[in-house]
Formats: structure tokens, sequence, C-alpha cells
């Protein structure tokens, strides 16, 4: 089996995410670092344009959206699970909900005047300008609308109240009694807020919402090693894809395998990457791509959240 390469950098909250779910499977991996900025011509050889953070690599195997590593990682090592049996619909249905609605909240919340000051304070004023403009690019062209700052803080009360009362009420330690997917969805949304003393309070004011972060965060990032963008790119480029899915299943709208298509996400960073559909599941989508850099290439994306269309 491949290694397994996170290409991340340390201020992302899905790459956070993502570092949680290796550190609650106990797996060791490789640590790529990333820009967090555009542009990021190292993770373009591999993704063929998708830009979002984090992205997992496995050999020549590109996943993309942390919905999708999050399988990758089950496949990896099943126990312990991240889909609970019996709670997999609750926990799924939960996380999807948790890295939209509450995701838009937290960057609303984060990116208040405020909060850029403490986030941003000590670094040069052209970092500032670049991060903004860079981050204005990610945002547009999508579904995903920059929720107004005051109607973030008009709702959080109402989703916090709900995490204290489900804590109250569940047996175990856990969002749905053991650990799952869903515990780390809303957890990389409250780990970004807790990053200045501005936001920290929407997480601090809420004891058993405090204390499960805590619990969440403790499962920690695995174990890490560092690796160069240029290690991972050839390690692709001398490495053979995996074997497809096997799975019956007929896309909807009569996508099949060898058509030449491009994918996107449709909500923000919908930047898009074009291949030749290989496979077209229930869950996923996979692009065959050829780079001057990588080689032959397999790129995943999750069904939801993404569009597909003819090339």
């Amino acid at each position: 089996m491949s290694e397994l390469i996170l290409h991340h950098y340390p201020t992302s909250p899905f790459a956070e995410k993502a570092r949680l779910l290796l550190g609650f499977k106990q797996l060791s991996w490789r640590s790529v670092s990333i820009p967090p900025l555009m542009p990021k011509p190292d993770l373009m050889a591999l993704t063929g344009g998708y830009r979002r953070t984090p992205v997992l690599q496995v050999g020549a195997d590109i996943y993309c959206d942390t919905a999708l590593i999050a399988l990758r990682l089950e496949q990896e090592k099943a126990v312990p699970s991240l889909f609970p049996e019996g709670q997999e619909f609750t926990a799924a249905s939960f996380a999807q909900w948790a890295d939209t609605v509450i995701f838009q909240h937290a960057v609303s919340l984060v990116f208040q005047p405020e909060s850029i000051a403490a986030r941003f304070g000590k670094l040069p004023p052209e970092f500032l300008k670049a991060f903004i403009a860079d981050r204005s690019q990610l945002f547009s062209g999508g579904s995903s609308s920059r929720l107004p700052a005051e109607q973030a803080k008009h709702q959080w009360p109402v989703f916090m109240a709900r995490v204290e009362q489900q804590l109250a009420r569940e047996e175990g330690d856990f969002l749905f009694g053991e650990p799952s997917i869903a515990d780390f969805a809303l957890a990389h949304c409250l780990w970004f807020l807790k990053g200045t003393p501005v936001t920290a309070p929407l997480v601090d004011d809420y004891p058993a919402a405090s204390a499960w972060l805590g619990r969440v965060l403790g499962f920690g990032h695995g174990a890490p090693s560092e690796m160069s963008a240029e290690e991972a790119i050839a390690l692709a480029r001398g490495s053979r894809p995996a074997a497809l899915p096997e799975e019956d299943f007929v896309d909807p709208n009569g996508f099949g395998a060898g058509q030449r298509v491009v994918i996107a996400a449709t909500d923000y960073g919908v930047d898009p990457v074009e291949g030749e559909l290989l496979h077209a599941g229930r869950e996923s989508l996979v692009l065959r791509r050829e780079d001057a850099r990588a080689g032959t290439v397999h790129v995943h994306f999750p069904r939801l959240g993404f569009s597909i269309r003819p090339a």
C-alpha cells in the first residue's frame, strides 16, 4: 500500500479536519506543505486545477474534498470507524451540514474586521491585501455567498445551544455517542473560531461544547513526517493508479467511462478540472489526467457538491 500524503497548510480549517481524521485512525502519513494563496503550481500538477485545501495523495491517486478523503481513510483502516454501524446516514448527513452551514458561519465570524486585525495584525500589510484578494477569487463564481457577520452573530447561539443540548442528552462523550465523522466536521469549524481572542468566546462560552472540542482535538494528528512537493510529484509519476472501484451503478445523467468531461466544485473554489472520465459511482467520480510533471494520475471527486459536464 502506498503512503498517505496530505497536501495542506497549518491554518486551513479543512486541513485540520483531515489531520484529525488521520489522528483518529492512528495513521502514519507524509506532510507536504502548500502555499495558502495561489499560485500553487506543484498542487496543480497533481489535481489539474483544483485548488482547495487539503488534498490527499496515495501514489498516483489524488483525492479532493475532505468528505471523500474520509471515505478513503475508512478504506485504509476500517477500525475505528468514522461511520459507526447504524449511524451512517446520521453521521454523514450531519457532517455535510456542518461542512457547509456551520463552516459558512465560522468564515463570516473569523473574517469580521476585529478578528482579521487580531489574526493578521503582525503580518505585513501586503500579505493581508493578497490574502483578501485570493479569498475573494476563491469565493467568486460559485453558489456559496458571503454571510453577513451580523447575521452570523445573530444565528450562532442557536447552533451552539443545540450542540449543548445534544451533548447533555447523549450518553457517550461525542455528538452521537461514539466518535464519528460528524464530530470532526463540526470540530474544525470551532477550531477555526478558537484561533483569535475575538472569536474564541463563541466556543468557550459553551462549556459542554468546549469540553467536547477538547476531546476531539485530543485525537491528535497521527504520525506525520515531512515530504517535499517535488518528492510527492515524483512518487506520482513513478506509481500506477489503483484499480477502479467495482460498482453496479448507472449515472443518472448518462455520463460513462471514456467521456471527456469537466468536473468542478459548485459552492466555492469552482476551478474546473478536465480529463477522461473513468468512473461515475454513487459517491465518487474519477478522472484520468496526463501531466508533464506528474505523469498519469487519477483524480477523485465526491459526487455531492461537484458538477460534471462534457468537455
